[in-house]
């Protein structure tokens, strides 16, 4: 029953970063950033890497992901989402953590 469970997690876990990774394309996520190199914004290795250890990570980029954001990462601002929901807001932000993978 074990392997099973495990497996069933795996499965899981790759749904919901392609999920998410769909979630990006739709929101246009994907024209500022990339997953390992700059492009208008930071990659999203390097927003995993500066979160990295911080307790409220989540609900900071989720916050920036809906309200937008400027002074991070240079003077262009992050234009916000928000009419992304609070869960794909959340979602896109756990991806993002992860490095995007």
């Amino acid at each position: 029953m074990l392997p099973s469970l495990a497996v069933a997690a795996a499965l899981l876990i790759c749904v919901q970063a392609h999920a998410s990774k769909e979630l990006a394309q739709k929101n246009a996520c994907l024209a500022c950033h990339a997953t390992d190199k700059k492009l208008v914004g930071p990659a999203y290795q390097d927003v995993a890497k500066k979160y990295a250890g911080q307790s409220d990570a989540l609900a900071v980029l989720t916050a920036s992901i809906q309200k937008g954001s400027s002074g991070k990462w240079g003077p262009v601002p992050m234009p916000g989402q928000p009419a992304l929901s609070e869960a794909d807001a959340k979602s896109l932000a756990a991806w993002v953590l992860g490095g995007a993978k």
